[in-house]
């Protein structure tokens, strides 16, 4: 009983983690209408910022988030027009074009980081690192409760942005009916770019968490885009409340099949866990999704 009450702990804390990219890449599918495969390199790229910040001006790596969403943020706002741009293209498949670009940065993002980096391997370091207290028969450390504590804030503050503000509601309009929301007079494409560069920082600094947590290597990033991708098509493809149950639940089937069968069948189960809910439910386990 221990044994479970640990692993569902654990599996909880991280799936609040994967919660945080996960619901930022919901909404960029939402108001784009892409599905981007850079997802990876972002998460990957905000544990090398908070890596090399605390190994260079000795600071917490946690304290490295603000800089990595404003840093991030504005390398995705200036990308933001471009996908844009291919997306609503007059080729005939503009959707999977706009794939097909983003799938092209990831590929450029990791060659990058493994022509600087190679396949070294780093840790955030943060003071939490190591450290635990015990409630009961379970084991829980501070680190990945800080972690899952930031990232509830993190996104808190996205769910307050969009249902508290006039420029959320902006940004649910046109998620939901882009030609309605243009004319109202919401700049679609000027919107775009913000979002998109609203998700590359939120996506590097759940990075930062998942460096203190685990590691960074240029090779994770797949293994996190996997991550994202299972979330939105569990969750149905647009649907954020969606994507925080899956993205729960996905941390949950990791830790259990980690812990009792092998961390070898984790993916097995995971798609298998997928494979199952889209034969029942194809638009997502709130039925909610587009």
């Amino acid at each position: 009983m221990d044994l479970f009450l640990q692993t569902l702990l654990n599996g909880l804390l991280i799936g609040g983690v994967i919660a945080t990219f996960s619901i930022a890449f919901q909404l960029t599918f939402g108001v784009l209408h892409v599905i981007d495969f850079a997802v990876g390199a972002w998460v990957v790229l905000g544990g090398y910022l908070a890596y090399y910040m605390a190994a260079f001006l000795g600071i917490d790596g946690f304290l490295v988030m603000p800089m990595a969403f404003v840093l991030f943020g504005a390398i995705g706002y200036l990308m933001g027009p471009m996908i844009y741009n291919v997306r609503n293209s007059r080729t005939a498949r503009p959707e999977l074009m706009a794939l097909a670009l983003t799938f092209g940065i990831f590929t450029l993002l990791r060659g990058g980081m493994l022509t600087v980096w190679g396949f070294n391997t780093h840790s955030v370091p943060t003071a939490l690192s190591g450290h635990s207290i015990m409630i009961g028969p379970v084991t829980v450390p501070l680190i990945r409760v800080a972690a899952a504590s930031f990232a509830v804030l993190i996104a808190g503050g996205l769910f307050f942005f969009l249902f508290r503000t006039r420029y959320g509601l902006a940004i649910r309009a046109t998620a939901e009916n882009r030609q309605n929301a243009a004319l109202m007079g919401v700049n679609i494409r000027r919107l775009s770019a913000n979002v998109y560069g609203l998700y590359a920082g939120i996506t590097a600094m759940s990075g930062v968490l998942m460096g203190g947590i685990y590691s960074v290597n240029p090779e994770i990033g797949l293994r996190y885009t996997l991550f994202a991708f299972f979330v939105a098509v569990l969750a149905g493809l647009g649907s954020l409340g969606g994507a925080l149950v899956a993205a729960l639940l996905l941390g949950v089937i990791e830790a259990f099949v980690a812990t009792y069968g092998g961390a070898s069948y984790s993916h097995l189960a995971i798609f298998a866990t997928l494979f199952l809910v889209l034969l029942v439910s194809p638009r997502g386990i709130l039925r909610r999704g587009l």
